[in-house]
């Protein structure tokens, strides 16, 4: 079966809404996507029609998703691009796309966000964050001091140093 996959960037444009479909939750919420495009001649930036997208996200990730996102706010979104042909009031064939979300998280390009793990059912919230162990390798951080631009940008080697290298 071919299915097209979809990543857009966008933002949140209407309240998200859990609803129950059978066994299962489902969330969902308007995406819009609105193109801008630079002028090279006025170097003015100009906003192109906005594209309205249908998200749903099943199960858990819809869960998530309703705790987690608001009208408003900067989102990517990557799933399963669906296109429904319909007849309107006035007899017009409109065409709407639809998302069927794979994944969702915040624009980080916008702003920033704070991540809560998922507690699983019967864990121990006394155990490790949330009751989720850390990977192998990986220990937990301190919380981080401003970053010196020293700590950016690693320190060159001059070529003498990696002549051996090779």
């Amino acid at each position: 079966m071919n299915e097209s996959f979809i990543t857009v960037q966008g933002y949140v444009g209407s309240t998200v809404l859990l609803r129950q479909a059978g066994d299962h939750k489902v969330a969902s919420f308007r995406l819009g996507v609105t193109p801008r495009k630079l002028d090279r001649s006025t170097g003015a930036w100009h906003d192109g029609e906005t594209q309205w997208y249908s998200v749903s996200a099943w199960r858990t990730l819809g869960e998530n998703v309703t705790a987690s996102l608001r009208k408003g706010d900067p989102v990517v979104v990557q799933g399963r691009l669906t296109a429904r042909t319909w007849i309107n009031a006035s007899h017009a064939e409109v065409v709407s796309y639809e998302i069927e979300a794979t994944h969702v998280g915040h624009d980080l390009h916008r702003g920033t966000t704070h991540f809560q793990k998922n507690v699983r059912p019967g864990a121990d919230p006394a155990a490790g964050q949330q009751g989720l162990p850390e990977p192998a390798g990986v220990e937990a951080e301190a919380p981080r001091e401003a970053a010196s631009r020293a700590d950016w940008n690693p320190p060159l080697h001059e070529a003498s140093d990696l002549a051996g290298a090779a």
